[in-house]
């Protein structure tokens, strides 16, 4: 069997917010599963996980209720039971409780059955289901009421409590470009380095690049640039927490002059040593580096000289 470390099985009353619950974890990076037969959990653990897994160390979510084949609380305690001393695993139960009353507002407003009352009042299936869990209820480690929840205060509570140290960490990625050749499309926020003076325009500068050390030391001599910077370093530093916390899976910051080439790559490179040293793990693209340097490109927005554009 697979030497799997975490396993937490997500039960509880149906409409309380099983299926909230693993779409969270899911967005968190765990593995998945909702409605496996008891009778085949066993060749699930059995099977190893994909290439693209953290080894044998991402945690299983699974989810089961009334809906579940072969559904017997009692079996299911068992074989908690089973796999912890037997196999040495990491077991937790979550259980989603939540009041009668709400339960009942929650397939009023759906216009859903009741999983055990289709033909017969929701009140029935919430007694009958909730004398059928007892069982699960009581050995459970973990319980959520989720009566006076919104799906999105009952993912931000997942959240806190089973995100761990690094799991669920969003994607960052940041991008130098030049407006020139357009916007990113996927971009989440977008700093225009234009105002910054321009190295395309010094003729030993121009055949360089950002990554270059005489370009980068002429783009952070502007005397905007320092206080600019800091500003919007300040600003990542502020946001970048708040969108985690949102659950956002991917945040793209894109950084844009007007050829992509010199002022936008240097300060991707610099933004990025920032946030690593703040302990993010920016993934950095500089999407127009190797783009030939154009005269009529870097000048026909601002009217640059040697653009042939008027200034008024």
């Amino acid at each position: 069997m697979v030497g799997r470390k975490d396993i937490l099985l997500v039960t509880g009353m149906s409409g309380a917010g099983k299926s909230t619950v693993l779409r969270t974890l899911e967005d968190l990076g765990w593995e998945v599963v909702d409605n496996l037969p008891l009778l085949l959990l066993d060749r699930l653990l059995a099977t190893p996980l994909p290439e693209s897994a953290e080894g044998n160390q991402q945690p299983l979510a699974i989810g089961i209720g009334a809906r579940t084949r072969d559904f017997d609380p009692e079996r299911i305690v068992n074989r908690i039971q089973m796999l912890r001393e037997d196999h040495g695993h990491d077991v937790g139960t979550l259980f989603l409780d939540c009041a009668g009353v709400e339960l009942e507002r929650r397939y009023s407003e759906t216009r859903r059955r009741h999983p055990l009352a289709p033909d017969r009042p929701a009140s029935d299936g919430i007694a009958r289901e909730r004398e059928l869990l007892t069982p699960l209820r009581r050995w459970a480690n973990r319980l959520i009421d989720t009566t006076n929840l919104t799906a999105y205060e009952l993912a931000q509570q997942v959240r806190a409590t089973f995100a761990g140290d690094h799991r669920g960490e969003p994607t960052l990625s940041i991008m130098s470009f030049g407006f020139s050749r357009g916007l990113p499309r996927n971009a989440d926020l977008v700093f225009d380095m234009r105002f910054l003076r321009n190295p395309h325009w010094v003729a030993a500068l121009r055949p360089g690049t950002g990554l270059d050390e005489d370009v980068a030391a002429y783009v952070a001599g502007d005397p905007a640039y320092e206080p600019a910077l800091a500003q919007i370093e300040s600003l990542l530093l502020l946001l970048l927490p708040r969108y985690r916390a949102e659950g956002k899976s991917y945040i793209n910051v894109a950084f844009g002059c007007t050829g992509g080439r010199h002022r936008s790559v240097h300060v991707v490179e610099r933004v990025a040593a920032r946030l690593r040293g703040a302990a993010f793990s920016p993934t950095v693209t500089h999407r127009d580096l190797t783009a030939a340097p154009q005269d009529s490109l870097e000048g026909a927005a601002l009217g640059t000289p040697g653009s042939g554009t008027k200034l008024e």
